[in-house]
């Protein structure tokens, strides 16, 4: 088993301070956090832009796991680190941890004592030993597991499991096919949570008290003012254009900009993550260059998920 997603990393948060220290600097509320349900989250600067946008999973009683962007563990674990020497806490960029993806669900995985029970519903986790387990959304089964990268040969030998490990392309794609945006460092310090459905997917709590960029988050939203949102669409050609990739209308005014594209699974057109003005209103002219570009349905509605009404609080 080497399929690993080596594009993801966790950021640990651990001490007896972790839980208050995370409660001021992410859009989520930390106490959500319990073990089962593993909230999304976002932490931003002062001006509500985001440095990153994360998964938070709590595996100890004073230990959290960030799950986020390779790319963006140590921006923001130095981010962060501005404020932790106030906190009892350590901050540690996980290293020796597997990340494996799996699509589809398992039989083999039903009824073997050595591994979590894998979630029923998405943004939710499980526990066994040293080994935790996270649903993601998508059109099958799609889960994530996270233990320590020494552990990963003889677990699946003693598992005796036919499991393949997804690629990370495998991985992007589905992430996109469920219009879930996962800020790189490219993306970082340039889009406020609402820009990329953040708050559909439950990412942002407005009943919380206060944290970084907490304010212009929530005037927003309240006053309706996101000009930008993130839209799932197919390209023409099998060649992915760049992050950022300017999108134009039919009279060459740039109207939005790539997130992130993917070859499609049929191998005759890209699938992309798109961020588009919301004024932009004919859209069935739109071009990446020469390429046109068509804009597909999301699969949730566009509107507020207070996270409250998941966990039922």
């Amino acid at each position: 088993m080497d399929d690993w997603l080596a594009h993801l990393s966790i950021l640990e948060c651990d001490g007896p301070d972790a839980a208050r220290f995370l409660q001021g600097q992410t859009s989520a509320n930390i106490d959500h956090a319990d073990g089962e349900f593993a909230p999304l989250t976002a932490f931003c600067t002062p001006k509500g832009r985001m440095i990153a946008n994360a998964e938070v999973l709590k595996v100890a009683a004073e230990r959290y796991w960030l799950l986020l962007d390779g790319s963006l563990a140590a921006p923001l674990a130095t981010q962060l680190g501005k404020y932790a020497p106030f906190y009892k806490m350590t901050l540690r960029h996980r290293e020796d941890l597997a990340l494996i993806g799996m699509i589809g669900e398992p039989e083999s995985w039903v009824g073997n004592a050595t591994l979590p029970v894998l979630p029923d519903l998405d943004w939710h986790m499980s526990r066994q030993g040293d080994t935790v387990a996270l649903r993601h959304p998508a059109n099958r089964p799609r889960f994530l597991l996270i233990l320590p990268i020494s552990e990963v040969p003889s677990r699946w030998q003693a598992a005796n499991l036919d499991v393949h490990g997804a690629t990370t392309a495998q991985w992007r794609h589905a992430d996109i096919e469920a219009g879930v945006a996962w800020l790189t460092a490219e993306h970082s310090d340039t889009f406020l949570p609402q820009m990329i459905n953040w708050e559909a997917l439950g990412g942002i709590s407005f009943r919380k008290g206060c944290y970084t960029g907490q304010e212009i988050v929530a005037r927003a939203h309240f006053r309706g003012q996101v000009k930008r949102r993130l839209q799932i669409a197919m390209l023409e050609g099998t060649s992915a254009p760049a992050i950022g990739a300017d999108i134009r209308s039919a009279d060459d005014k740039r109207v939005g900009e790539i997130f992130q594209a993917a070859i499609g699974e049929d191998a005759t057109h890209c699938d992309a993550l798109v961020v588009l003005n919301t004024s932009q209103t004919d859209a069935s002219a739109l071009f990446v260059g020469d390429r046109n570009l068509t804009l597909r349905e999301l699969p949730y509605p566009l509107e507020r998920l207070d996270p409250e009404k998941v966990v039922g609080a």
